[in-house]
């Protein structure tokens, strides 16, 4: 049961996930009504993208001087206008506008809210009330994002931008509502915020979310095609293993949080990525086995939001003088991480190499974030403190 504090929260998430992810079920349609080929509008998913690794750091870090439910509200109103904008986008030039600054607030509303999460979050239950804010982006998988599809389909993909900016609309009302008032936390300004970046264990955790997690998006950049030319399912099941692949992510996040309010986040997340490795080649070993699919489908979604709580606290852990710029910073990350990921695993597969290649290199990324993750550990252990105490 999700504390009601940290509901708006959540509802925030749901339509922050629902707004990125939709996007894939509903391209050809986009396509369609802005007479424009589908790889031209693979390019308003590129544009939400950069959206939110420019608007992560820019817009908290502009706004630090404000007190945090405030600018949850601020976040979620522009949230809400861009996407209604979206909605109404006459071409493609505006309709990428639009889409890059409607990705300006997803990652700083995330980074703030994992701050407020913190402050709300009972005795020992940080992760879990971090959890709590992610369960929106999971559910968004599980039930906005095929309703979506299904609206941007058989009525209108314009409706599902309206849907959208709807959910944000309520957010930002229920956070005036619900989420307490704190003071802003003392500032020296930008320049004083982003001295955190002088701290190497901040690069080493950026390094493992937008390294590490770049595994789990290589997967599922490509599992479409690796689903039906290789374990040879039939087109129309990709959404109801998606459905499952949403589902996992769901479970994967709160247990995460139980993982990480118990031991270290580095501890966690190690352990998370390494499971990670495994599933994945376990992906690629076992990819023509339909069953072994769909259960690793829940497997992998699981594991790969089980990691959200432990990296937002760590990264909290390591930037405490601007603790919202260095929160907003996951977001970031993530997304590097789904570019990079989508990136790298396409190359085996203009090689000529199987649709199963890319398990591989997603296999290989994850790796990385291990072994990142074990450089992190050392560089406590030369300073004295043991970073996984």
């Amino acid at each position: 049961m999700i504390k009601k504090s940290l509901a708006p929260l959540a509802l925030g998430g749901f339509g922050i996930g629902m707004t990125e992810f939709v996007m894939m079920g509903i391209l050809p349609d986009i396509a369609t009504g802005l007479n424009i080929s589908i790889p031209q509008a693979g390019y308003l998913i590129s544009a939400y993208a950069v959206g939110v690794v420019v608007g992560a750091p820019t817009l908290v870090s502009l706004m630090a001087h404000r007190p945090p439910r405030s600018v949850l509200i601020w976040f979620m109103l522009m949230f809400t206008v861009f996407n209604a904008l979206s909605a109404f986008a006459p071409n493609f030039h505006t309709m990428m506008l639009f889409r890059f600054l409607a990705g300006l607030p997803h990652g700083a509303f995330f980074g703030v809210g994992a701050v407020v999460a913190t402050r709300l979050a009972d005795k020992g239950k940080v992760a879990a009330a971090l959890a709590s804010m992610f369960s929106g982006l999971t559910l968004a998988n599980v039930v906005g994002v095929p309703a979506g599809t299904w609206l941007g389909h058989n009525v209108s993909w314009r409706i599902v931008f309206l849907i959208v900016a709807a959910i944000g609309l309520a957010t930002a009302i229920l956070i005036k509502k619900a989420i307490p008032y704190f003071e802003a936390t003392p500032a020296a300004g930008i320049r004083q915020d982003l001295k955190i970046f002088r701290n190497p264990k901040l690069w080493l955790a950026l390094g493992i979310t937008s390294i590490g997690t770049g595994g789990f998006f290589a997967w599922l950049s490509y599992i479409a095609p690796m689903l039906t030319e290789v374990a040879h399912f039939h087109a129309n099941m990709i959404p109801m293993i998606m459905t499952v692949v949403g589902v996992g992510m769901t479970v994967g996040v709160q247990f995460g949080g139980k993982l990480a309010d118990r031991v270290h986040p580095l501890r966690a997340i190690m352990i998370l990525l390494m499971t990670m490795v495994a599933l994945l080649c376990l992906n690629a070993v076992m990819a023509w086995s339909q069953p072994a699919m769909v259960v690793l489908a829940f497997l992998v979604g699981a594991n790969a939001l089980a990691l959200g709580p432990p990296i937002q606290m760590l990264l909290i852990e390591h930037s405490r003088e601007a603790e919202m710029l260095g929160s907003s910073l996951g977001q970031s990350g993530f997304n590097i991480g789904n570019a990079t990921g989508a990136f790298l695993g396409g190359i085996p597969l203009t090689l000529g190499m199987s649709f199963a290649s890319p398990l591989w290199v997603a296999a290989g990324l994850a790796l990385c974030g291990v072994l990142l993750s074990a450089a992190m550990t050392a560089h406590g252990r030369r300073d004295g403190v043991s970073a996984l105490a």
